[in-house]
């Protein structure tokens, strides 16, 4: 049986990344997972998952969730450096 980090890691994505959607979606981490996962292997879907981290941190800072914010922002750093079609 596969485990949610056996199903990180064979996914194209990180584990803050699979994060950011799950909480941009209000879906479940393996749910997320499994979106994700549907979403990178489209050109559009590079780019819509972009979009939700890039709208998690502004909500995140509209709540005054600062610290929230910076890892997102890293998160979002992280996502565009591995994933070309987003940018």
């Amino acid at each position: 049986m596969l485990t949610l980090q056996d199903c990180i890691e064979l996914s194209e994505l990180t584990e803050e990344e699979i994060l950011a959607i799950s909480e941009h979606e209000h879906i479940p981490e393996m749910v997320a997972l499994e979106l994700g996962n549907y979403l990178i292997h489209t050109e559009a879907g590079e780019r819509r998952i972009k979009a939700m981290i890039a709208d998690d941190i502004k909500h995140a800072q509209d709540t005054g969730n600062s610290e929230h914010a910076a890892v997102l922002k890293n998160v979002l750093k992280h996502y565009l450096e591995h994933h070309a079609n987003a940018a």
